[in-house]
């Protein structure tokens, strides 16, 4: 009843669009990864997006947070949520294979991930590859790590150069309405590239170039129904 009584509400507040939709990636009681300073992934991806969110305002454009409660369990509802919006990204921070975490340092940068099963993945594609020339463009690199042949890994490249991945299964890029991209701004099982995008300064510049990139992509995006 819990889970109905949320989506319903989902759907009612959905009725009103915003230009884009700002998923905070996973919840209180399943924060994601630990970063190596001890901060729970939700945590930090809360920050980013309450920073992105202020570069938007700056910008002017209207957004809809998703999940800033911590609370928000069924991924098919946070999609329901934006179900009108034009946009949809997802925040993450990256973390690495098990095996690999005592060589963590070795890994860092941003990945960007699109769903085939989107329908809207033209757009999708679009929308990450401007997402990822602003993050360029402030000085980041791609991480690439995601393509190794292993398992857990190997997510196909949709675009190296950007650091972009196909990643069919990801439930809130599939079951998006709108174009709908997912961001890793760092590998935070790295301590330096922890420090890279959570500092103050750090953060500010992944999400100035995020709000940025949203701007470029609504921009070039021709208006359609999502009816």
């Amino acid at each position: 009843m819990k889970s109905l009584f949320l989506l319903l509400t989902c759907l009612s507040l959905s009725s009103t669009a915003a230009e884009v939709a700002l998923d905070i990636g996973h919840s209180r009681s399943h924060p994601g990864t630990i970063s190596a300073g001890g901060v729970p992934e939700w945590e930090l991806n809360r920050r980013l997006a309450e920073a992105v969110a202020a570069h938007l305002r700056r910008l002017g454009i209207g957004y809809r947070l998703i999940g800033a409660d911590g609370e928000m369990e069924v991924l098919t509802e946070r999609t329901a949520l934006a179900a009108k919006d034009r946009l949809f990204i997802s925040l993450h921070h990256d973390s690495v294979q098990p095996d690999w975490f005592a060589q963590a340092e070795h890994y860092r940068g941003y990945s960007l991930f699109v769903s085939r099963k989107n329908q809207r993945i033209d757009q999708s594609l679009a929308c990450a590859k401007l997402i990822g020339d602003r993050l360029i463009g402030a000085g980041f690199q791609p991480s690439l790590y995601h393509a190794t042949p292993v398992k857990g890994e190997n997510r196909p490249f949709a675009d190296q150069g950007r650091g972009i991945h196909y990643y069919d299964g990801l439930a809130v890029l599939r079951t998006a309405r709108q174009a709908a991209v997912l961001v890793e701004a760092g590998v935070v099982a790295n301590p330096r590239d922890e420090m890279n995008v959570t500092g103050k300064e750090g953060r500010d510049r992944v999400a100035r170039a995020i709000a940025e990139a949203v701007v470029d992509c609504l921009q070039a995006m021709q208006p359609y129904s999502l009816h």
